[in-house]
């Protein structure tokens, strides 16, 4: 038996034991007292949503709501808000009626005053959660992110317990899209008091609002359980008392415990997705997100120099990588925003086809670049690049295979690995310590804003460091002319183009994310743009 197999194996039965409680007695669960078991594949870090990232929003996003939610047909619905709000003042303001029976897990009113203490805490320039620049456009947010102005000048106020107002620098037609974002969920204000820098470090330091309360997570486990929230204000429409969620990272793991029922929802990649090609079982769901390698453009790091990234982009032999390595229904990605994201009402076609690079695969210009580039840099002997990542299976294959692509297609390159928890690479790449760090980005909301507003030179997203002031009067222009739909669009290709050209983020795959899915266990909300939703699911018999 494999090393792999026996580490596999030995996972399943360490997750048996801790999925026992939730599995065994599922064929005699009642109506009232239904249970399913579902995975994630990276660490959860945080459940503060002013400091958390990409786990922390898949937790939230079951557990939490803000004004809006999404709903099955990709649009924003009321929530916490009484109604969708149209804009007043020349667009630029929203006024929103907050739902009187709104309550916290604790029994508390939801307030006005806890988006407020939220969102001030959110945009701070030294959040965590690396996504304060989502704010931008809202009035004041720029100049707080600038250390210009402090979180209490942000356009947001409580006009009373339950009407809250927001005023915007400039019209932003996908405004009432972000209000549906874990970016964008309250606090409650007596939590952040009672807790204080506890909040969110375990489930018992926060309160939740949503239709699920998270428990048993504390701050380091891979597992925990979201309970149904008793004091939810559409509680009667919430059909499971739980849901386990654990972490796995392996796809033989995640497999094993789905055939043994005890998992209602296992997300597979890999040679395990490829081989269960036409399992009655498996749901292929194609994704807004594209994988990358980010690179650092910081003085005196490899990649610092254009012509060496373009030589890295025009060098790696995406197809072979997608049908080779992954298998899984993934497709080459060829730029930084996805296909499946937006549709250009100008042009009708799907904006991340119409953006795609004339040069795709060519390692005799990959070289000639290379070889330039290097000249330009002063690097005379080998080039060391070490390519980061998070320590799951695929990440790990997916390193290997562009460690041997690229050795073989570039002269004098040397590509070393290091694949290490997800905290740990956060927290490495947010320093700057990186060469190239393997990545997703998914798009938040559907519009290809989403994508490039993490390119600008002052977001908290930029871990490259990406300062190119051509690509930053494009997006300050396309917030000017946000309401002219043809100059936005227009300016909106011209930022993909210039991501094309200057490649600070190497398009690798766009994101399919295979699921292995219980007959049973229906009523998932899976999103192109966003984060599944698990709220209203129940298991039939």
């Amino acid at each position: 038996m494999s090393r792999t197999k026996t580490l596999s194996s030995l996972l399943v039965i360490g997750m048996a034991l801790v999925l026992s409680s939730c599995s065994n007695s599922k064929q005699t669960q009642n109506k009232d007292n239904q249970q399913a078991a579902i995975m994630v594949n990276m660490d959860l870090m945080s459940l503060d949503i002013s400091n958390g990232g990409g786990t922390t929003w898949e937790a939230l996003n079951n557990s939490m709501e803000g004004l809006y939610k999404i709903d099955h047909r990709q649009q924003p619905v009321p929530a916490i808000a009484t109604k969708i709000v149209q804009p007043t003042d020349n667009q630029q303001t929203y006024t929103f009626n907050l739902r009187p029976d709104a309550k916290w897990s604790n029994g508390d009113p939801v307030t006005a005053n806890d988006f407020v203490a939220a969102w001030r805490r959110s945009v701070q320039p030294t959040a965590k959660s690396g996504y304060s620049y989502i704010f931008s456009g809202i009035q004041n947010a720029d100049a707080i992110l600038a250390g210009q102005k402090k979180p209490r000048d942000l356009g947001v106020t409580a006009l009373g317990a339950h009407k809250l107002q927001v005023k915007l620098d400039h019209p932003m037609p996908y405004f009432n899209k972000l209000m549906a974002l874990p970016a964008f969920f309250p606090e409650s204000h007596s939590a952040l008091q009672k807790f204080g820098a506890r909040y969110g470090t375990k489930s018992q330091y926060l309160y939740f609002n949503g239709p699920f309360k998270i428990t048993d997570w504390d701050g380091a486990s891979n597992s925990w359980v979201f309970r149904k929230n008793k004091y939810y204000y559409d509680r009667q429409d919430i059909k499971l008392a739980a849901i386990k969620c654990l972490v796995i990272k392996d796809s033989n793991t995640a497999h094993e415990l789905f055939e043994q029922n005890k998992l209602d929802d296992a997300k597979i990649n890999g040679v395990v997705a490829k081989g269960l090609q036409g399992n009655k079982n498996l749901t292929n769901v194609h994704k807004g997100g594209t994988y990358i390698l980010r690179a650092n453009l910081r003085n005196g790091r490899p990649l610092a120099n254009t012509k060496m990234r373009q030589a890295l982009s025009l060098a790696i032999d995406r197809r072979s990588l997608t049908k080779d390595i992954l298998a899984d229904g993934s497709v080459p990605a060829y730029t930084y925003t996805s296909k499946n994201v937006a549709r250009d009402p100008i042009t009708k076609k799907d904006f991340g086809s119409e953006t795609q690079p004339t040069e795709k695969h060519n390692v005799t210009l990959a070289k000639k670049l290379w070889n330039q580039g290097r000249q330009e840099a002063h690097l005379q002997g080998t080039v060391h690049l070490e390519l980061s990542g998070n320590d799951d299976a695929i990440t790990k294959h997916v390193a290997e295979f562009l460690q041997s692509d690229l050795q073989k297609a570039l002269p004098k390159l040397k590509v070393t690995m290091k694949n290490v928890p997800d905290k740990t690479v956060t927290t490495a790449v947010r320093q700057g310590n990186f060469d190239a760090h393997q990545t997703l980005w998914l798009a938040d909301f559907s519009d290809p804003i989403s994508f490039m507003g993490t390119a600008t030179s002052n977001s908290t997203k930029n871990d490259g460091h990406y300062q190119d002031p051509t690509f930053d009067q494009l997006y300050q222009q396309a917030n000017t002319n946000a309401t002219n739909p043809t100059q936005y669009w227009a300016l909106l290709r011209q930022m993909e183009q210039r991501l094309n050209e200057t490649v600070p983020n190497i398009p690798l795959y766009q994101m399919v994310e295979s699921h292995l899915v219980n007959p049973h266990f229906k009523g998932v909300v899976r999103h192109p743009v966003g984060l599944d939703d698990y709220t209203r699911a129940y298991l039939t018999k």
